[in-house]
């Protein structure tokens, strides 16, 4: 009898997985809290992207504070965006509040917009 052969992570080959991953960003660049200048993506609210082998798409997301006025909308436009990239399945969102969001998970680009330094 043989052994299975070790799992090698994904079956989607390793292009297919960058064309999906920079499409999957550019979505989330478009989308943007109405009440600051900068992309949810710069702003560091993106906790985790997983693409499944089916294509699926899953996003853990955060807000820059629990009471954000667009909290329940926001998870929306962001699997909107995402599940009109060529090529993906579907979307799902999943709101995190751990480990809270600080302006450290800021890009340079969203502090520049932001006039944070």
């Amino acid at each position: 009898m043989t052994e299975p052969a070790p799992e090698t992570g994904s079956a989607l080959p390793p292009e297919e997985i960058d064309r999906l991953t920079d499409g999957i960003v550019a979505a989330l660049k478009s989308v943007y809290d109405p009440e600051i200048p900068a992309d949810i993506y710069e702003l560091g609210l993106i906790y985790k992207v997983d693409i499944a082998d089916d294509r699926h798409v899953a996003i853990d997301m955060t807000l820059t504070a629990p009471g954000c006025p667009v909290a329940g909308e926001m998870p929306g436009w962001v699997e909107n965006a995402v599940s009109a990239v060529p090529g993906v399945q579907g979307c799902k969102v999943t709101m995190v509040f751990d480990p809270p969001w600080d302006q450290s998970r800021m890009s340079d680009e969203a502090r520049v917009a932001l006039d944070m330094w």
